[in-house]
């Protein structure tokens, strides 16, 4: 296979992702957003995390991510454990229900390697999963669902 066969599929593949960005609009950018979905009261537990959900709104689901510095100290570990979280949810995002979500780290880790940032893709997933789970069940029961 020759280089210019292999950059004859690049723009493919970035059309691709482009589809499936993480722009603005899906993050939660402002303290009354974090505290409306806190305020809810309603999460989900994980291992490693808390999946905190807001009530019910038009558009699509957005993003905010908690990681302090007293769960993991160093910088570049948080940033490590925040480029997983966002993969996975924008990997999941046309899937998942139209709610803020909010992912908070609730145990203290060391630094994240290779196998930890795996385990915590397959923890950030399962919790996306497991809630768009709930919330289709609470529809179908026809209990209310804020």
């Amino acid at each position: 296979m020759t280089a210019f066969a292999g950059a004859a599929a690049l723009p493919d593949a970035t059309a691709a992702r482009q589809e499936v960005a993480f722009p603005r609009r899906y993050r939660l950018t402002q303290t009354d957003e974090y505290s409306s979905v806190f305020g809810f009261r309603r999460a989900l537990r994980g291992n490693f995390f808390l999946l905190h959900y807001g009530e019910a709104r038009p558009g699509s689901a957005r993003l905010g991510l908690v990681i302090g510095k007293k769960c993991l100290k160093r910088a570049v570990g948080r940033n490590a454990v925040k480029r997983v979280l966002r993969e996975a949810f924008r990997l999941l995002r046309a899937s998942l229900p139209e709610r803020d979500l909010i992912f908070r780290l609730s145990i203290r880790l060391e630094k994240p390697g290779r196998r930890l940032r795996q385990e915590i893709a397959a923890e950030a997933h399962a919790l996306l999963e497991r809630l768009a789970r709930r919330l289709a069940r609470e529809n179908a029961s026809g209990r209310e669902v804020t």
